[in-house]
């Protein structure tokens, strides 16, 4: 992303906030490109170029009401596991193979563990992604590098890093230019417990495009009383994106929490739901 495509998406993050805090007044396409200081017609052609819609468009597959249609659709209990762009194969099976790490490796802070770690850019922003020869054990969005890189020694105090890209981080980064051919390449080296392994698996299987619930998922492990664990375990999910945390909102159609922000959560549902609807 270079420095133009980086003011864009500043822009479109910026419009995007006042499209969340706005949409039940519906504000007209006048009305938040004013809030960005462009013109209408500019403002429609860098949204469109960005999110594959138009910003009336991108307002309805946010909107509350919007959400409620697509869970009474399509929840994590009836969905097929389709990726929504490739059209072939179950999501978690053509996604991402779940390594667990061993019960040493928790403990000792990831003292044997040799760790390549980057910075590159997505269409949300900035992001740190980190690889173990097993795979991808780390990817956040990373507004503060320094901050990112601190969040990532604190889990791994005991681990061997080198700033370097290699082929794991590689083919984790195209799932956002969407090559679709390199998904069965992307392998997850995660440390977690039972539980949140369980919880960050279900989560592969919410369809792009489509949303789940708490309790949905809840439901789906056989353990309706645990929203709130499930919550917990969502927030902790180590993988920005490639375990799409952002998929699970509210059972009222609010989009409730995320990690690194509503704004960039809106953006994302907006921008999969814009590519689901365009294939």
């Amino acid at each position: 992303m270079n420095s133009q495509e980086r003011l864009d998406y500043i822009r479109i993050a910026e419009a995007i906030e006042y499209i969340r805090e706005n949409f039940k007044n519906q504000p007209t396409l006048e009305d938040i490109a004013g809030k960005v200081c462009l013109s209408p017609a500019h403002f429609q052609r860098l949204f469109t170029a960005w999110a594959g819609v138009s910003p009336k468009k991108f307002l309805q597959y946010i909107s509350i009401e919007h959400a409620k249609k697509i869970l009474k659709e399509s929840t994590l209990s009836d969905a097929a596991f389709e990726t929504g762009l490739s059209g072939t194969g179950r999501l978690h099976d053509l996604f991402i193979n779940i390594e667990g790490m061993t019960p040493g490796e928790y403990k000792n802070g990831g003292e044997s563990l040799s760790i390549n770690y980057s910075f590159v850019e997505s269409p949300f922003g900035n992001i740190i992604v980190a690889a173990t020869p097993k795979g991808i054990c780390h990817m956040a969005f990373a507004d503060e590098p320094e901050n990112a890189f601190r969040t990532l020694k604190e889990k791994f105090p005991n681990a061997r890093y080198s700033q370097m890209v290699d082929r794991m981080q590689q083919n984790a980064i195209f799932i956002f230019t969407q090559d679709w051919n390199k998904l069965s390449e992307i392998k997850l080296h995660l440390k977690g417990t039972e539980f949140q392994l369980k919880v960050w698996e279900t989560l592969l299987k919410i369809p792009m495009g489509s949303l789940s619930t708490y309790g949905d998922i809840a439901s789906k492990l056989n353990n309706p009383n645990a929203s709130r664990a499930i919550g917990t375990a969502i927030g902790n999910n180590p993988v920005a994106f490639l375990i799409p945390c952002h998929r699970v909102i509210r059972s009222s159609g609010e989009l409730g929490g995320y990690h690194w922000g509503l704004t960039r959560k809106t953006a994302i549902i907006g921008w999969e739901a814009a590519k689901t609807y365009r294939s």
